[in-house]
């Protein structure tokens, strides 16, 4: 069997572009992943196609060859970034596809499964009304009524700017926008009641000194996870605020942290509890296990970053089933319609009650559908946004 032809689709998502391939064999059979990244997602395109035309010609079958094969040849322009993200989309298809030749699901590829009903929390579920309290707890209850028993935010995103703006005084924040911060926070808490998992979104926007005053603060809430006080740069950092931010408060980092490689300074550091993976950018289906199993090596939980499109979510679900340290896996709770036309499988028939139900059709259970794609191409040009 020999790859023939690798597609690649910038289709428009809720927030920002999808990028989708497809891998195409002699023998008829098909493989399909994700490759998603933002911003910069045209790039990423370009990049994926690039990519996908070194593997024509090779045994789709040899997934770890391929990977390490395009690893090494692309390192030479850095080992994470645009060239990462097309060979995270690439592994993520050559499982789809050999679990299609084999006639068996993913996860049996990746070991078997411990679990076959992964537990999500919400994310994007904020999108109506303003930054206040009175908003986030209303939004908040809606999550709770769908089944859903836990879910993130960003309560800093707003409090003193709109994307696009001059980020400088975010970094900073006044006494008062802390103050709205911490509102919204506890408003959320008290919406959702006490069995329920919130997790805190920073997005590494605060400097050193407000990050560690508002985990402080929030610490009284109960949180479950307080999400990247600081960027990916230097784990030494990361280590400083960890020992300075309360005990009871988890950190949680890892989706702008790229292979096993990437995450070996912070797990050896013992910077955070939960690590959070982006299955489109860390290296795909493949790498995500083995840095899960990392990471089982030092007691920390995955939790994969998944604000993406349909396959990274079926993707990410399919590793979750097959490490013993999985703990929730996070879902876009709004979303465009078209997510579940784009594939012939919906992934509103497999969401209930706040858990993604794997079934057992081969590969990734899904097919792309080329027309519906084509349907909704990319934007991209720039346009107006917010971190979720």
């Amino acid at each position: 069997m020999k790859i023939t032809d690798v597609k690649v689709w910038l289709v428009e998502g809720v927030k920002y572009n999808w990028t989708l391939m497809k891998i195409y064999t002699d023998t008829g059979h098909t493989g399909v992943g994700e490759a998603t990244n933002w911003p910069g997602s045209p790039v990423v395109f370009e990049a994926a196609k690039h990519i996908g035309k070194r593997v024509i010609g090779l045994n789709p079958n040899n997934i770890d060859f391929i990977w390490t094969k395009l690893y090494r040849d692309f390192n030479w322009i850095g080992p994470y970034g645009a060239s990462m993200c097309a060979i995270s989309g690439i592994d993520m298809a050559l499982l789809d596809l050999k679990g299609k030749v084999l006639n068996v699901p993913c996860y049996e590829l990746l070991g078997g499964a411990f679990r076959k009903d992964i537990l999500l929390y919400a994310n994007y579920w904020f999108t109506g009304g303003g930054h206040t309290p009175e908003d986030y707890a209303r939004q908040a209850r809606v999550v709770k009524d769908a089944g859903f028993t836990g879910l993130k935010f960003d309560p800093f995103a707003h409090t003193n700017y709109l994307y696009g703006e001059d980020l400088s005084s975010n970094l900073q924040l006044t006494a008062s926008q802390q103050d709205l911060a911490y509102q919204v926070s506890a408003a959320v808490r008290e919406a959702v009641g006490p069995d329920f998992d919130i997790m805190i979104e920073t997005h590494a926007m605060l400097n050193f000194r407000v990050a560690v005053k508002m985990a402080q603060r929030l610490a009284d809430l109960d949180i479950t996870w307080y999400e990247e006080p600081a960027g990916p740069e230097s784990a030494d950092t990361l280590k400083a605020m960890r020992d300075r931010i309360p005990s009871n408060v988890s950190i949680c980092v890892g989706e702008r942290h790229y292979t096993r490689y990437g995450i070996r300074p912070v797990l050896e550091k013992h910077i955070c509890d939960i690590m959070m993976p982006d299955i489109t950018r860390c290296g795909g289906p493949s790498e995500m296990k083995r840095m899960a199993t990392m990471m089982e090596a030092y007691n920390v939980l995955l939790a994969p970053h998944n604000p993406n499109g349909p396959l990274s979510t079926l993707a990410s679900a399919h590793v979750c089933a097959s490490v013993p340290n999985f703990f929730r896996q996070e879902f876009m709770f709004t979303d465009v319609p078209w997510r579940d036309t784009v594939i012939d499988h919906p992934i509103a028939d497999m969401v209930q009650n706040g858990f993604l139900k794997l079934s057992d059709r081969p590969g990734l259970g899904v097919d792309l559908v080329e027309e519906e794609m084509e349907k909704h191409p990319g934007i991209t040009e720039n346009r107006p946004g917010f971190y979720v």
